[in-house]
């Protein structure tokens, strides 16, 4: 494959996005303090990072700014909320071309973590909106619901019903013979597509009356 034939970077993107929203990402963590789910960046990057490298697509972050803000506690800790502004560079590695994305995160920690969670959290974001990662993908089969597919009517099966209505005439016992050496698929058709029709046909065979010879 040339250069020019190359996927670009929003090819890239494109391929990435369809697989990913095969499988989404669902929201399993948990806060547990405001008691609501999440999707953590741990499970952005074990579901990105193989489809990413299956379409040859990088993601290099760039910050351009960063705002820390010393906050105190209801205890009277600190806490450190710090605010990143970045940029990523969605890049294709077949043929170099790129797109920049612009975003925001946010964070606060005890110690020493504000900025890394603060990264973790712009990227996270970067992608869902990049990426359009959907909280669950469409392999669950009560998704959707195929169209019914009608039974191919066997051949013969018109002329062979038409017997049996007329063997109905004769009684139960006729009736019953012709049934058992019908072919089993001729029977399961019937059966199975029209249960009702059959049931009338014994019906019809259990008015008939048997006279016997004098």
């Amino acid at each position: 494959m040339s250069v020019t034939d190359a996927p670009n970077v929003y090819a890239c993107i494109a391929a990435v996005s369809a697989e990913i929203a095969k499988t989404g990402i669902a929201k399993d963590r948990k806060n547990e303090q405001q008691h609501y789910k999440f999707r953590g960046v741990d499970d952005v990057y074990n579901a990105l990072a193989p489809v990413l490298a299956k379409h040859q697509l990088v993601i290099l972050p760039r910050i351009l700014s960063r705002e820390c803000v010393e906050r105190t506690t209801q205890k009277g800790g600190v806490l450190f909320y710090v605010t990143v502004e970045a940029e990523f560079d969605f890049v294709s590695a077949a043929d170099g071309s790129k797109h920049t994305a612009r975003t925001y995160g946010e964070a606060m920690d005890s110690a020493d973590k504000a900025t890394n969670k603060a990264m973790s959290a712009a990227y996270k974001y970067v992608t869902f909106q990049t990426f359009c990662i959907p909280t669950e993908g469409d392999h669950d089969a009560d998704a959707t619901t195929p169209e019914p597919v009608k039974a191919k009517v066997p051949d013969g099966f018109d002329d062979w019903l038409a017997d049996m209505e007329a063997t109905a005439d004769q009684g139960v016992e006729p009736l019953k013979a012709a049934w058992a050496k019908s072919q089993p698929y001729m029977r399961k058709f019937l059966t199975d597509t029209d249960p009702q029709r059959w049931e009338s046909i014994k019906a019809k065979a259990a008015k008939v009356k048997v006279t016997s010879a004098a």
